[in-house]
């Protein structure tokens, strides 16, 4: 149950997606340059400047676009420090300094015009008001990456991909798994050979290297390719459950039955064998949903996945890898990992959960 309750925690964070997301640009992917590998719990000022009228209409989206794309931000974002003064027409701000030694001198104030803070001034707005309007304090939680952007909001928005791949991977290899499956375990004899011998070659390839083959054969990199390639290299598993089962239940008297009465293999399969086999493939899909998200985030680790700026768990953990040895290395690394492990084992829970379930004779433990 504990599974299962991170799974649907897991699942809602990826069907709202951008709606609950801190950072809502596009990929999660505003980058400010001065907040680069800033430890968990920072807290710092921003200075909203808008862009021009042209930019900011280009930024609108709609409800349905915000969920499905996100919201390219409207403003130019810079980080300053704490203290700040106005004159009657300028704002005077220092930007914010990543690292700061006592002693060091700080920098240097630098003006910006209160005109170009806002494009609808009222007549008696002062410039503190304008200031204030212009600046907002911004957490984040779990730090910034190497690139300045919000790891809480690229962790959050990498749930979408992981279980994105792994729904169309275990869709692909149940529905391959189950035709192909069930052709050999029916029919038999050379067809059963055949499509066995197939499985066994398919078998006996890694699955990474398998995909990579197929990556390389569609000339592609991408989501939608990742999505595809993993999907094809999982359905020998969901054939070789199908076909046993299928050996095993066309002796029985219900199909002797059907074929009695002039029933067309392909009803008796569909619609009397493959319903039979409902808990085994439930059980396997959980696995292989589980594989899934392991075999991308692999693939993402070595850059034959999804590729930047899209916030892979596996491209993240990438990311980290190459700061192992400074301060921001060790949570940079940590939290896609444990990320990945816990949905991984939140399947695999689930699955023997469902196996116990649909299987009451299995002895427990």
């Amino acid at each position: 149950m504990l599974g299962l309750g991170f799974i649907v925690l897991c699942t809602l964070v990826a069907v709202l997606g951008y709606w609950v997301l801190p950072d809502n640009t596009p990929n999660a992917n505003n980058s400010l340059v001065a907040l680069q590998k800033q430890p968990p719990g920072l807290r710092v000022n921003v200075l909203r400047i808008p862009l021009p009228d042209s930019a900011r209409s280009a930024a609108r989206v709609g409800l349905l676009g915000l969920w499905w794309g996100g919201q390219p931000s409207p403003y130019r974002e810079v980080p300053i420090e704490a203290q700040y003064r106005t004159t009657p027409d300028s704002l005077f701000v220092r930007p914010f300094q990543t690292y700061r030694s006592a002693g060091a001198a700080r920098v240097a104030e630098q003006g910006v015009a209160l005109a170009s803070l806002t494009k609808n001034r009222l007549a008696n707005s002062t410039p503190q008001f304008i200031a204030e309007q212009a600046i907002s304090s911004r957490t984040y939680l779990l730090g910034t990456d190497k690139a300045g952007r919000d790891e809480l909001s690229r962790l959050l928005l990498g749930t979408r991909i992981s279980l994105g791949i792994g729904l169309v991977a275990v869709l692909i290899s149940v529905l391959l798994g189950m035709a192909i499956g069930a052709v050999a375990g029916y029919v038999g004899g050379w067809v059963d050979s055949l499509l066995l011998g197939l499985m066994t070659v398919v078998w006996s390839i890694p699955g990474i290297m398998l995909v990579i083959a197929i990556s390389l054969a569609l000339d592609s990199k991408g989501v939608w390719t990742s999505f595809v390639a993993v999907g094809l290299t999982m359905w020998v598993d969901v054939a070789r459950v199908v076909r046993g089962q299928m050996l095993s239940l066309r002796e029985k008297t219900f199909v002797e039955a059907g074929r009695v009465l002039g029933l067309p293999q392909s009803r008796l399969i569909w619609r009397h064998l493959l319903p039979n086999m409902t808990g085994p493939l439930i059980v396997l899909a959980t696995s292989n949903f589980a594989a899934a998200i392991l075999l991308e985030a692999g693939l993402s680790f070595l850059g034959l996945g999804v590729q930047p700026p899209a916030p892979s768990w596996g491209l993240m953990v990438n990311e980290g890898f190459q700061l192992l040895g400074t301060e921001a290395g060790l949570w940079l690394t940590l939290l896609p990992g444990l990320a990945i492990s816990l949905l991984v084992l939140s399947f695999n829970l689930l699955g023997n959960g469902l196996r116990d379930a649909y299987d009451p004779k299995t002895p427990v433990g």
